[in-house]
């Protein structure tokens, strides 16, 4: 591919005078544009040493106002960035609706620097194709726009820039002996960088190759693929007629319904309040234990509660952490988004919260309100709860490749005793505040809720993340189940853990 690349191309000084300020007001007039329809704009930086990436962003940044972008220069990873799955240092750094992010390298650092010098695995580096492939398609999905530009130059003209820059005292720190050392293997860097090419170029997040010997030539190709790319982007906007989105319709009533999987929950299971007493004091010393050797390990765990208005979450949780050294874990309340949030794709605000190596991290409710609430009140598409689906299960099995142990509660109680609780809610002065008009009118949803839980169970219980109903009719039973499912999948992750090691 590469060596089909005409490195000789070039403009005249005449030409670029003309065409490049009009280049100028035209990008000034997209970033506009972009922030009026909330669209958020990821440019990419890849390319050879010495290429002129930082001439460029330079030249770019002149172009914006300075109140719509941030420029994210990327390096290695940090010791915290470290103990963290690798994708979620870049879900932190993407824009909101409306800004432009300018990445000065990005997520590709893995299939090249990390890959040709060897500071990741094989199967990582493979791997990581699949999750940056799912990365843009989820971005370019909520509407983002993607421009990926690679700056190539040749071998020749990158050894005449290097000793340029080392015969000045200014800039002959650029060059070191790793740059000198990447140079001698130009041809294999190559390759790795035509297979990255070939195998994450789509028709959402296209790369542009930039001939980048002469900086006049480069720089008009690449504002004018960002200008053509917005434009293009805001033109089919503006052409698509605007759905908004409809709460979900109650469930037509037919005679040969189903059995699903909520009705053959056995609810009338139960635990004596001694035998409670007993278990809950084993399974928390067990518990304390296991959090510790997580720790040494380096093994994370998330834990997920889902579950019905007054299902009994909050005691769940509270049983549960009471066994726990509270340096090593955290609760994370998810209620609905902040306008931050809504100006993100909305997985983003969980990445920022998914548990540290040797961490325990508990989500009280979820990234599933997506597939739930957002889903039955309207708050979102039908497209966009659809293809949720997907994206929840890919974004876990980034999770579990980690080494993420993943634990999902959903607390099944039926609409009496639901009834029961909200009505003993609003009889005891200090439970008043946990019942609100909000729950009564889910309640009279339960059919549209009943459904769109069906449908999660069924499409995101996967080997990496399986669903754990837990019958709650009866608390202590559900406790105790809970308990023993945590510790159970601790004690499983830690012995595949030393058994790999």
């Amino acid at each position: 591919m590469l060596e089909l690349v005409d490195l000789d191309n070039e403009i005249p000084k005449e030409t670029y005078r003309q065409v490049f300020p009009e280049l100028e007001a035209r990008l000034g007039e997209c970033q506009r544009a972009a922030r009026a329809a909330g669209v958020p704009v990821v440019i990419i930086f890849e390319g050879w040493d010495a290429a002129g990436k930082g001439t460029i962003i330079n030249r770019l940044t002149q172009a914006l106002d300075p109140r719509g972008f941030k420029v994210l220069p990327i390096s290695a990873p940090t010791e915290d960035e470290g103990h963290h799955p690798w994708m979620r240092r870049f879900w932190n750094a993407l824009p909101a609706a409306g800004s432009f992010a300018i990445f000065d390298r990005s997520w590709y650092g893995r299939v090249l620097v990390e890959r040709m010098e060897k500071q990741v695995r094989k199967q990582q580096w493979k791997r990581a194709y699949e999750d940056v492939e799912q990365l843009e398609r989820q971005l370019a999905d909520d509407g983002a726009v993607i421009v990926k530009f690679w700056l190539h130059i040749g071998k020749k003209e990158q050894k005449r820039r290097f000793k340029k820059l080392e015969n000045n005292p200014a800039t002959a720190w650029k060059v070191s002996k790793r740059e000198w050392k990447n140079h001698r293997k130009y041809e294999q860097w190559q390759e790795a960088v035509e297979e990255m090419l070939e195998r994450t170029g789509t028709a959402y997040a296209p790369w542009t190759v930039v001939e980048a010997t002469q900086g006049r030539y480069a720089r008009v190709k690449v504002f004018e693929t960002i200008v053509q790319t917005v434009e293009s982007e805001l033109e089919r906007r503006a052409a698509t007629p605007k759905i908004e989105p409809q709460p979900m319709p109650a469930p037509e009533e037919s005679a040969t319904r189903q059995q699903t999987i909520l009705d053959r929950v056995d609810l009338s299971l139960s635990l004596e309040r001694d035998e409670y007493d007993r278990e809950l004091d084993d399974l928390q010393a067990r518990l304390f234990h296991l959090e510790h050797e997580l720790f040494v390990a380096r093994v994370p765990a998330a834990i997920v509660y889902q579950g019905w208005d007054a299902a009994g979450k909050g005691g769940n949780i509270k049983r549960l952490t009471r066994g726990l050294d509270p340096r090593g874990y955290e609760v994370v309340p998810v209620a609905a988004p902040t306008a931050e949030e809504r100006a993100h794709h909305y997985l983003w605000r969980f990445w920022k919260n998914v548990p540290k190596a040797g961490h325990i991290t508990i989500f009280d409710r979820s990234w599933y309100g997506r597939v739930m609430v957002e889903r039955v009140e309207g708050f979102c598409s039908e497209d966009e709860w659809k293809r949720a689906y997907r994206e929840i299960n890919e974004f876990e099995r980034q999770l579990a490749d980690f080494g993420t142990v993943i634990v999902k509660f959903w607390l099944q109680i039926d609409q009496q005793e639901q009834l029961r609780r909200f009505e003993a809610r609003q009889q005891t002065t200090v439970k008043q505040w946990k019942i609100t008009d909000e729950d009564w009118r889910n309640r009279e949803k339960w059919d549209r809720y009943e459904e769109s839980v069906v449908d999660m169970l069924q499409q995101t219980s996967t080997t990496y993340a399986p669903w754990t109903i837990l019958e709650a009719n009866c608390k202590l039973h559900a406790r105790i189940k809970a308990l023993r499912t945590v510790a159970e999948a601790l004690e499983s992750a830690l012995e595949s853990h030393y058994s790999d090691s």
